[in-house]
């Protein structure tokens, strides 16, 4: 292991939080909960990435408690009775490997088909007593995340989805209600212990337009992420397609390089990391880390990575390189 490598698996904090590595496990979708409530394979599939030098792990998305939110059968809910037990079994099998694991609140809007619920605009869009309804949703899923053992909140403000259609102009082209995502935030914040750190996830590309962008100039962004550092949030967690690619012209800052400079706030980078095998011993890696060093971001999120090789960090920190896996789409369809 060589003093670069060393540095995978050295402890970090976030927002007061320790770790045991600068890694955090990105949030993919799996729909492997029955019913939306947490199984034992759940909690073993988290535990084997904490066990392997992630340092803190964000669920799967979670829908809010409200029947809106979504309407996949399989996706975890954050609500009282058995989903609430499944999760206490999932954050307490994390904390016996020595790990730290937030849950991701997330709501659809209309990201979806069949659109069943809310969206910030066309074919439901929210009015009145709306808002105030799914405010209490998230508020109360927050709860459940308290009680239920989590270590942190993360709110999905990001890829489309509804309170990123509130940031993005073309599907809020008035822009009209867009600090509703601080709304949300100052919520779940009044809900959980002020030591929690709140985490916040945005993006500028969709789910379906990866040319998306929900601001155009540093200053614009600014206005966005202060309204959420002021609402309570305590991380932002900056998606990007690949975390290489500055986001502005005339700096080669990343999304969360920005984040970080404009806030002051900690961040988390994400982007196409560890995809080939090769990855862990390139020139990429090596500036993934010196960019962290150099104080850009301050943790670094593997996402598609982990579905085959839940020991990537480890396996990346000792050199065993020919041990990784490349990512293939199959890895989607294994739980391992």
């Amino acid at each position: 292991m060589t003093a670069a490598t060393a540095s995978l698996i050295e402890p970090a904090t976030l927002a007061g939080l320790p770790l045991s590595s600068p890694f955090v496990m990105a949030p993919m979708t799996r729909e492997r909960s029955p019913q939306g409530v947490p199984t034992p394979e759940n909690a073993a599939y988290y535990r084997r990435r904490a066990e392997n030098g992630i340092g803190l792990i964000i669920t799967e998305g979670v829908l809010v408690d409200h029947v809106s939110a979504g309407h996949q059968r399989d996706v975890p809910r954050l609500t009282p009775g058995p989903a609430e037990a499944g999760w206490r079994h999932v954050t307490s099998e994390v904390h016996a490997a020595g790990g730290r694991i937030a849950a991701q609140l997330w709501h659809l809007g209309s990201e979806r088909e069949p659109v069943d619920g809310y969206a910030s605009w066309t074919p439901t869009t929210m009015a009145g007593r709306d808002f105030d309804t799914i405010v209490s949703a998230y508020a109360a899923s927050a709860r459940v995340a308290v009680r239920a053992g989590f270590d942190a909140v993360e709110v999905h403000a990001a890829h489309g989805y509804l309170l990123d259609e509130f940031l993005w102009p073309v599907s809020n082209p008035t822009l009209a209600h867009r600090d509703f995502p601080a709304e949300i935030v100052r919520a779940v914040r009044a809900e959980i212990p002020s030591c929690m750190p709140l985490i916040v996830r945005f993006s500028q590309f969709k789910e379906r337009d990866y040319t998306a962008r929900i601001a155009e100039t540093p200053a614009e962004l600014a206005g966005i992420l202060e309204g959420l550092r002021e609402a309570g949030a305590d991380v932002l967690h900056a998606s990007q397609r690949r975390f290489w690619e500055p986001v502005f012209d005339g700096s080669g800052r990343n999304l969360a390089g920005w984040a970080k400079h404009l806030t002051g706030l900690p961040s988390i980078t994400v982007g196409s990391i560890g995809l080939t095998r090769d990855f862990a011993r390139s020139e990429r890696m090596r500036e993934l880390l010196r960019r962290r060093e150099q104080g850009e971001y301050d943790l670094i999120a593997v996402g598609r990575a982990l579905l085959g090789n839940p020991a990537w960090v480890t396996l990346a920190a000792a050199g065993r390189h020919d041990e990784i896996r490349d990512y293939h789409k199959t890895d989607e369809e294994r739980y391992f």
